[in-house]
């Protein structure tokens, strides 16, 4: 699926996007009958935004998305192998304060539960990731 130019940081691609593909269909049906009109494209945070409104949310353009697949051939594969990695630790960094945040306002045993596994799977995945960067000699990550 993923082809970064590095056989091991390509399978944890794979990995993420199972894990995260079965977290989204987890919550799908919560987010449907609990926010009907949130849209179903992705919203990245605008900068300035409000992270606890809809408004503080825009539409991801198309330059956006393709950045994100990282697919453009212009940087060199290991420039988008760390790309990716510093990428993916950022997002799911964002997830541990996004999964934070639920356990504070939420007293649903369902949501919580599935919260405290982000929360787990998260941080393995960051230790991981933060060790393909330092295996690439990326010494800011000893």
């Amino acid at each position: 699926m993923f082809d970064i130019g590095s056989p091991g940081v390509g399978a944890r691609a794979n990995a993420i996007w199972r894990d995260q593909a079965r977290e989204i269909k987890a919550m799908g049906p919560w987010r449907k009958a609990w926010f009907p009109e949130a849209p179903v494209y992705p919203l990245p945070l605008r900068a300035g935004g409000d992270p606890n409104s809809l408004s503080g949310l825009e539409r991801m353009n198309p330059a956006q998305m393709e950045a994100m697949r990282m697919t453009d051939s212009s940087p060199t594969r290991s420039i988008r192998v760390t790309w990716f990695l510093e990428g993916m630790i950022a997002h799911h960094g964002g997830s541990l304060v996004m999964a934070h945040d639920a356990l504070e306002k939420t007293s649903n045993s369902t949501i919580r539960r599935l919260t405290r596994q982000i929360i787990v799977a998260q941080r393995h995945v960051i230790l991981e990731l933060r060790r393909m960067l330092v295996d690439l000699d990326r010494p800011e990550y000893y």
